[in-house]
């Protein structure tokens, strides 16, 4: 099986109508701010976004919003209740005649990883479960970020964090595949450096009801230690290097929507960021160096010849 994109095929297509005013509180340079900039013009105007507590919490400061959609504030946990109670309520007001059915809400959960993949897990197995027709946005910046960058379970093997000063000793936690075990309809990982990919597949995902999951990996520069400049350059490198795989779910088939034709060595990556850093000086650690690369061959090699995938050319990434 092979996944083209269907609905932005070209950079001339992503919508001019902002969802997402400028000027928010957050860091200069975010990924997750770049990553739902895009994910809300997919999803237009007709949306409402439940933002569980976290680096987004600063989008929007009371009174102020730069949301042109309605908005909720749940604590960290709490996301896919303040979802559910929505979506029953919109569910309702159409059945009674109250609300006409073209007014109807896209209900949309955002909220980082530590929530996702810790905090908010439980909360958000049970809505799943349910079936709860909504869309539940990651933004993976790979850490408590809001709070000063400490390990979430969604920190990768041997990144500094603000309490894992020598580096991580576990693995980043797979809430791809914990999703995918739930079998929803879709489930599905994006980058800001990909556009035209995460608007296709946000677009795509809007023709199943139920419980649709986006992850976007999104650099953060006073975390990751890179230059708000580079932000997307680093997130294009995950990428590139194989870190990041560009993939989609539905009906159980995975798919990749993007394979690099040739993956650069993870070290590229690394050697970007600051929180890497005590991995290559005083002393070279080669032997985490080694098993990070091997992690990521390895999950390629697995694929194999055979593995249903989608080839877009390398350079097709800005267009």
């Amino acid at each position: 099986m092979q996944t083209r994109r269907e609905i932005y095929k070209s950079i001339k297509e992503i919508p001019r109508e902002e969802f997402l005013a400028g000027g928010t509180g957050l860091c200069a340079g975010c990924g997750g701010l770049l990553a739902l900039r895009l994910f809300h013009k997919a999803l237009g105007a007709k949306t409402v976004v439940v933002n569980a507590a976290g680096c987004m919490t600063l989008v929007a400061v009371f009174p102020f919003t730069p949301f042109h959609s309605s908005w909720l504030y749940t604590a960290m946990a709490s996301a896919p209740a303040g979802a559910q109670g929505i979506r029953d309520a919109l569910d309702v007001l159409i059945a009674k005649g109250k609300l006409p059915a073209d007014e109807d809400l896209k209900v949309v959960v955002v909220t980082g990883d530590g929530a996702a993949t810790g905090i908010g897990l439980q909360a958000t197995l049970a809505a799943i479960y349910r079936g709860l027709d909504f869309y539940y946005f990651c933004y993976d910046n790979e850490a408590f970020a809001n709070t000063g960058f400490q390990m979430s379970p969604a920190s990768p093997l041997g990144s500094r964090t603000a309490t894992t000063p020598i580096g991580t000793t576990t693995r980043k936690e797979n809430l791809f595949e914990l999703w995918r075990a739930q079998r929803p309809p879709f489930v599905a990982t994006v980058s800001p450096a990909y556009p035209l990919d995460l608007m296709d597949k946000v677009a795509r995902a809007g023709r199943w009801r139920g419980p649709k999951l986006f992850i976007s990996l999104s650099s953060c520069p006073p975390g990751w230690g890179i230059e708000p400049a580079d932000s997307v350059e680093v997130a294009k490198l995950a990428v590139d290097t194989g870190v990041w795989p560009l993939k989609e779910a539905h009906d159980d088939e995975v798919v990749h929507t993007v394979i690099p034709h040739r993956l650069h060595p993870v070290e590229e990556y690394l050697k970007r960021q600051a929180r890497y850093r005590h991995l290559f000086e005083p002393v070279r650690k080669a032997d985490i160096l080694r098993q990070l690369q091997a992690d990521v061959d390895g999950y390629w090699q697995r694929l194999g010849a055979a593995a249903p995938v989608a080839r877009v050319a390398q350079d097709d990434w800005s267009v």
